[in-house]
């Protein structure tokens, strides 16, 4: 099978953490007799030095024509004058918005999971852990208020802002039809998270998963308000399966949950539009202050790559192979500098992505 990749490096350490995970998907390759084609494109802060903008329309194009979009991260250090001092438009992350409008990606699957052999990296007690937990937050991506209609502007003789919080009942459904698919192959239960006692949006948000629940009767259903929800997260994460909410709450709750996991260096991403296309990259950031010196964790971006293979060309037996890698390599004790503990061997960038190529059969 022939798999035509666009790579996005990005900024920061994001090369570094593309390089392995496309040294995993090579290793793949030959093991299960597929072809890696990539083609790389330029987005975020190394597009703005370049070209003046954080996506040309020329990279958005190639990445329209791929398979499937790996991507590592954008973004810098807000210190950065050349890239935070110009209009809102212009600056690196704009064109994470710009892309995820673009290729239609409106469902983001971010699963965390917590490895056993990371659970002493787990800020929470033992006794919350318990067994441990498995979830993914879906995300609604391309709308609610990060896209909705803004200004600011003097009113009456004070400086006022305005955003705008629009969902329709189309753009809702179709996450939450994503969402109970997911739950459909994982434990059957979906929580629905919303602010339903204030808001008019979740109001209808509740209304058209309730809609879109009665046509998946083996899920369970449950609704949670957005405050009680980031609350339980931290009190009993193992009561969670499938967490589907709109985009601002998803970005707040997908970062506390990956936070409970140990490290956000572990934690995968994907973002899906409503066929097999998707986009996928790490839950972390570009880490500036670590790029170049070869100590990044790989395994978000590897792992994220696993998720490629299964989401966008069903290649399940190939995720599996690399999930089951990276699980070995924890098992026997490698470990890079964010989630090392006393009594395991520390590795690079580089050494990490090796050992979990050299497991992969």
């Amino acid at each position: 099978m022939k798999l035509n990749i666009v790579t996005i490096p990005g900024d920061g350490i994001g090369p570094e953490i593309v390089r392995e995970a496309c040294k995993v998907l090579d290793r793949v390759g030959r093991v299960y007799g597929h072809t890696m084609e990539y083609t790389e494109i330029l987005m975020g802060g190394c597009s703005i030095d370049r070209y003046g903008v954080p996506l040309t329309d020329e990279a958005l194009a190639a990445a329209k024509a791929a398979d499937a979009v790996l991507l590592g991260a954008v973004g810098g250090d807000v210190g950065n004058s050349r890239w935070y001092d110009v209009a809102p438009n212009l600056r690196p992350e704009a064109g994470l918005l710009a892309i995820r409008k673009g290729l239609n990606l409106f469902a983001n699957i971010r699963p965390a999971y917590l490895y056993k052999e990371l659970a002493g990296a787990c800020p929470l007690k033992k006794e919350i852990i318990g067994s441990g937990f498995d979830m993914v937050i879906m995300r609604e991506l391309t709308g609610g208020l990060y896209f909705g209609e803004r200004y600011t502007k003097e009113i009456d003789g004070l400086m006022t802002a305005v955003d705008t919080l629009t969902y329709n009942e189309n753009e809702i459904r179709r996450i939450a039809v994503k969402a109970f698919d997911i739950a459909m192959k994982r434990r059957k239960s979906v929580i629905s998270v919303d602010k339903a006692n204030v808001l008019d949006s979740s109001r209808l948000w509740r209304k058209v998963v309730e809609e879109v629940a009665a046509d998946y009767p083996e899920v369970s259903l449950k609704h949670m308000l957005v405050d009680n929800c980031a609350m339980q997260l931290v009190m009993n994460p193992g009561q969670f399966d499938v967490v589907l909410t709109e985009n601002m709450f998803g970005d707040i709750l997908s970062d506390e949950a990956s936070m409970i996991t140990g490290s956000i260096g572990m934690l995968s991403s994907a973002s899906l539009n409503e066929g097999k296309f998707g986009m996928y990259e790490p839950s972390h950031g570009s880490a500036p202050d670590i790029a170049g010196l070869g100590v990044a964790n790989p395994i978000a971006t590897i792992l994220s790559a696993a998720m490629m293979l299964r989401y966008s060309f069903d290649l399940d037996r190939e995720a599996d192979a690399i999930e089951k890698a990276v699980q070995q390599v924890l098992t026997e004790g490698y470990r890079t500098g964010d989630i090392y503990s006393e009594g395991c061997q520390k590795v690079g960038t580089v050494k990490m992505g090796d050992l979990i190529v050299e497991r992969i059969s």
